[in-house]
């Protein structure tokens, strides 16, 4: 892993200490409204852990944030611009996922997030990260698998999905190719 990287995952873990302390929520109360280990947050929190999808997931999702938002917060800068070389990219050390957080910070509610899933990956979101958004997501090359519960779409290449309620997400990619898509996160305002 680059040490662009390492310091990102530095930089989040500092993160959700400071929307943890903003709150007035100690380890234990973090880990209960998220279910993550205590042990866990405080390792990420230290920068001695790279949290996975999952965890960023289900520690966004305690705080109201999407993940989008909780890694613009800890990365971009305010300003309309935001150039490539400069989008936060982060990698799942479980996985191998990708995922660039395109959009620039600002007042909008809407995030924007291209992600490169690995042959054979499978990322699952609690419905937690789903709770106080709506979402897009555009499958730009290769296919996904997306379920939604026990809802099964199969995506290809151009195909466009709106999520609907919150549930237990997945996102697979069956094939043998990279499989890159956009993901439009709305906030509710």
């Amino acid at each position: 892993m680059s040490t662009k990287l390492d310091s990102l995952d530095r930089r989040i873990g500092a993160r959700i200490r400071m929307e943890r302390e903003a709150r007035g929520w100690s380890l234990t109360d973090l880990a209960a409204r998220s279910g993550v280990s205590r042990a866990m947050i405080h390792k990420i929190e230290r920068g001695e852990s790279s949290p996975t999808a999952m965890l960023l997931a289900r520690l966004s999702g305690a705080f109201s944030l999407t993940m989008s938002a909780l890694v613009a917060r800890a990365e971009v800068q305010e300003g309309r611009l935001l150039r490539k070389g400069e989008q936060p990219v982060w990698i799942d050390p479980q996985t191998g996922y990708v995922r660039r957080h395109v959009s620039p910070r600002s007042d909008l509610p809407l995030d924007l997030v291209h992600v490169e899933l690995p042959p054979g990956a499978h990322i699952r979101m609690p419905a937690s990260a789903y709770a106080f958004l709506r979402q897009l997501i555009w499958v730009l090359s290769g296919s996904l698998v997306f379920m939604e519960g026990a809802m099964r779409h199969e995506m290809r290449e151009g195909d466009c999905l709106e999520l609907g309620p919150p549930t237990d997400c997945e996102f697979r990619n069956e094939g043998d190719t990279p499989c890159t898509y956009a993901v439009a996160v709305l906030t509710k305002v």
